[in-house]
């Protein structure tokens, strides 16, 4: 099966550059795809200095929507927007002013990439922050989504004036060159050994180190085992099994990939917005969820109560009785043979369910309330898939969320693009008329939506 790897290399211009990104796509270029990507043969994206966030979104999206390993290089410049405090990936046109608009927002690689099913997405990392954005990641997460692997490191701030060099992406493209691709774990530690021998540019400096099994800023966190013996000295208690640490305000992503649907048989055309171009709302940008479900990290979810057996040998086993199976994998199956019916009848049990066992507005219900709208929206269901972004926008504001949320934007940008596609007169006044209402109370990030809505409208009027 071929694979997919996309190149992503993205700085400011001017005098906020902190990283000279661009300069390792050459060496990345020079080795053959199929290194890259670990595939016999693989399809390469290349993306220097972009200008726009939907321009990389597109691209993102493509390659996350391609049935094949993919593999991710990105090399750049982490920023946060002043406004939410969120970390973006900077772009040419970036400056701390406009990070909220012209960045890339981080949040959106795992939200794409969460589609994905597991062991089948490879993310490696060179990437640079400022005081303010260091000082922000050293305690919260960066991480590429629950199926996403993710290996790299995060340096602080080059000296005044300084522009880094992006070595660890240097190293990890010089070995590739070799022809030999290791294991993605080996390769990271074989890069990170050849940065220590030569990065002598900031002597003392702690990089932040990204890997499976160091997700939380650099700190150990291991996976909780599914069988795990522990041996004890006869006549002494046994000790409980280790609990991975659960760091402090953890935000993590959903508990599981959901659908994954399009082929590499098909071609992935870009998401155009329904709007003006003077006037356009960045619905294209809008990542397919940003919702977190867990109210704790994975790692930290025990998958079921030990059951110690007796002592009577000096070992005690303490055997952890294995999780639920995860119903995305069957959602993912039944869409990529178009049973989309199927799809969305397992969704909506996974609903119905959630929402007996954690109530109304809980964010496991918000969640398949997500995944039933994606799903609409890839059964070629406008209409369907509109009403539900619209149903979510709407339980989302009853639950006291602010207007300005991401995640309430978000559903109300979705729902305005699924709306430029219904097709009947009727229905898109209907639906039309809730959406204007919406935006009164969520307008987005640009201006003109709501006066988009308006005209729509009443060219729907005109028509009837």
């Amino acid at each position: 099966m071929p694979g997919t790897v996309l190149l992503l290399a993205a700085s400011p211009v001017g005098k906020g550059c902190l990283v000279d990104a661009a300069s390792v796509l050459p060496v990345l270029a020079a080795v053959a795809p199929p290194v890259l990507s670990g595939t016999d043969t693989a399809n390469v994206v290349e993306l220097a200095d972009p200008l726009e966030p939907q321009a990389v979104l597109t691209r993102l999206r493509a390659a996350a929507t391609a049935s094949g390993p993919l593999t991710m290089f990105v090399t750049g410049q982490l920023q946060l927007d002043r406004r939410q405090r969120l970390p973006h990936l900077a772009l040419a046109r970036t400056t701390p002013s406009t990070v909220r608009y012209t960045a890339f927002p981080w949040r959106w690689i795992a939200d794409e990439l969460r589609l994905r099913p597991p062991g089948s997405t490879t993310v490696f990392v060179d990437l640079h922050a400022d005081a303010d954005t260091w000082e922000f990641i050293a305690s919260r997460p960066l991480t590429a989504g629950p199926s996403a692997e993710l290996y790299g490191r995060v340096a602080p701030p080059p000296g005044r004036r300084a522009v880094a060099q992006p070595a660890y992406m240097r190293a990890v493209a010089t070995l590739l060159r070799s022809g030999h691709r290791p294991p993605p774990a080996q390769l990271h530690q074989q890069a990170l050994t050849r940065v220590s021998g030569e990065d002598t540019a900031r002597p003392g400096a702690e990089d932040l180190v990204l890997a499976p099994g160091r997700a939380w800023a650099g700190q150990p966190w291991p996976p909780a085992p599914e069988f795990t013996t522990v041996t004890a000295p006869p006549g002494t208690a046994p000790a409980p099994p280790p609990r991975p640490p659960v760091p402090p305000a953890a935000v993590p992503a959903p508990p599981g990939p959901p659908v994954s649907p399009v082929s590499t048989a098909v071609p992935v055309a870009p998401v155009v917005s329904v709007l003006p171009t003077s006037s356009a709302v960045p619905v294209a940008a809008v990542p397919v969820a940003a919702v977190p479900v867990a109210a704790v990290p994975m790692a930290s979810v025990p998958r079921g109560p030990s059951v110690p057996s007796p002592a009577s040998s000096g070992r005690t086993e303490v055997r952890v009785r294995p999780a639920v199976p995860d119903p995305h994998g069957e959602i993912t199956a039944a869409v990529r043979d178009g049973r989309h019916d199927d799809a969305l009848a397992l969704a909506g049990r996974c609903e119905r369910d959630a929402l007996r066992t954690h109530g109304a507005g809980s964010e496991q219900v918000l969640h398949w309330m997500e995944v039933r709208a994606d799903l609409a929206m890839f059964a070629g269901d406008a209409e369907r898939s509109c009403r539900g972004w619209l149903a979510l926008a709407a339980t989302r504001l009853d639950a006291g969320q602010d207007p300005g949320a991401p995640e309430v934007e978000s559903a109300v940008d979705r729902a305005h693009h699924q709306w430029g596609r219904v097709q009947d007169p009727g229905r898109a006044r209907e639906l039309g008329a809730e959406l204007a209402r919406l935006r009164r109370r969520v307008p987005g990030r640009r201006e003109g939506a709501l006066d988009h809505v308006q005209r729509q409208l009443s060219q729907l009027g005109t028509q009837a």
